[in-house]
């Protein structure tokens, strides 16, 4: 139903690049958001690193409770500005379907080794378009494809989800360096902890209440004040966190290990898995390795590099 939606949310689909017979009991967009979480790559994120790389412990995010988060906070902002929920959860659900294993860290490994580069979001469609074929509709693909802050969304729901992203991952990380003892609460800033919350908690609730409230009255965005916070916010946790020496340590194993992975396949193509098809083999390798989970690029590199145990 979108007869109480607002004038600017977006209440049908320009259409999918097939033909598809309609369902009767859920619009186009319910029925991307199931074919999202119904998909290989959706499940894979459960073991691909958020930030902390590998963690042994339980209570770290991945990158598929990342995603569950980022939905579940979108879909709040979405209701309460009476957007398309379901559009905007299927575009939250399916934004880092192409994420790398090891996080940002094996993005930039594959970013420096492709001739073209490699960037997360594209290889999202890629995955959603070519790799499993999902035929979502052009509202989707563009929300996934231009949740990077740097791109823009065509719909209110895509900018929604691409804030919305930036609320979850810098919160939740706060949380994340705590539990690996990196940082303190009280190490955050003061303009951080004092405007916008002494807790995650509370600054997740601080921001999504001010993205909504600013977004009634004009483009969906937080206000100019709390975005210049969110800033201030997003500096800290890059020299804090993103940059700690010790995660640095193990960024240039990760490196490394991607690399040679990467060279071994570029002499080794035969190798690859059958599946794996693609227009050249830079393509196809790059392919196979965003696909990987953490724990299973590792075991791979063990493979390749590492001699096996001698059975009699």
């Amino acid at each position: 139903m979108t007869d109480n939606l607002s004038s600017r949310a977006t209440k049908t689909t320009k259409g999918r690049k097939y033909d598809a017979k309609p369902c009767d009991i859920r619009n186009e967009f319910q029925r991307d958001r199931d074919k999202i979480t119904h998909c290989k790559a959706f499940r894979r994120l459960m073991h691909k690193t958020q930030v902390f790389i590998s963690p042994e412990r339980d209570h770290y995010r991945t990158r598929l409770t990342h995603t569950l988060e980022v939905a579940q906070i979108s879909r709040t902002v979405s209701r309460a500005l009476y957007l398309n929920e379901d559009l905007t959860e299927a575009i939250a659900l399916g934004h880092d379907l192409g994420h790398t294993p090891f996080g940002h860290t094996g993005e930039d490994a594959l970013n420096g080794l492709l001739k073209d580069g490699f960037r997360h979001n594209e290889q999202s469609v890629r995955v959603v378009e070519t790799l499993e074929n999902l035929n979502l509709t052009y509202e989707v693909i563009d929300g996934i494809l231009n949740h990077r802050t740097k791109n823009s969304p065509a719909t209110p729901e895509g900018r929604v989800v691409q804030i919305c992203d930036k609320i979850a991952y810098m919160n939740h990380d706060v949380d994340d360096a705590i539990r690996a003892k990196i940082l303190e609460e009280k190490d955050l800033p003061n303009e951080v902890s004092g405007r916008l919350g002494k807790t995650s908690a509370a600054r997740i609730d601080f921001l999504v209440r001010d993205l909504i409230a600013h977004s009634m009255e004009n483009e969906i965005g937080l206000s100019t004040e709390t975005a210049a916070y969110l800033k201030i916010f997003r500096t800290f946790m890059f020299e804090r966190v993103y940059a700690n020496q010790l995660h640095n340590k193990e960024r240039s194993k990760i490196n490394a290990m991607i690399r040679l992975m990467f060279e071994y396949y570029m002499h080794n193509p035969h190798n690859l898995p059958k599946e794996i098809k693609a227009s050249d083999t830079e393509r196809a390798i790059a392919d196979f390795i965003a696909g990987m989970t953490d724990r299973f690029a590792q075991k791979q590199f063990r493979e390749i590099f590492m001699p096996a145990a001698w059975e009699a």
